[in-house]
């Protein structure tokens, strides 16, 4: 498996969706995020002082993500900004998900 620069799993090599187990002990390495039950997600709302605080974030955050080919679903209103994640190639919840919510 190639794994990209920040421990992404590439295109090239399909993520694997965790197992139950897998998702228990992954979730543990990311306390500040809630884990979506229902899409198998994970989920986390981000508040900064002002719009364009929340636009300079989402800018960084879309750097790395386009640098590593896994792109989170997010919404923003004013300064609010929630992230959804889960890898779509494996219509669930895998590594990559997890390294991004670390970054």
């Amino acid at each position: 498996m190639f794994i990209g620069k920040r421990g992404f799993t590439t295109v090239a090599s399909a993520a694997k969706r965790f197992s139950q187990p897998e998702r228990v002990n992954a979730l543990k390495r990311i306390p500040s995020w809630s884990y979506d039950t229902q899409r198998d997600a994970i989920k986390r709302t981000y508040l900064f002082s002002n719009f364009v605080e929340a636009w300079k974030w989402m800018n960084r955050v879309a750097d790395v993500a386009e640098a590593n080919d896994h792109h989170p679903e997010w919404f923003n209103v004013y300064n609010k900004v929630e992230v959804t994640l889960t890898t779509h190639s494996c219509q669930g919840l895998s590594e990559n998900d997890i390294s991004l919510a670390k970054q």
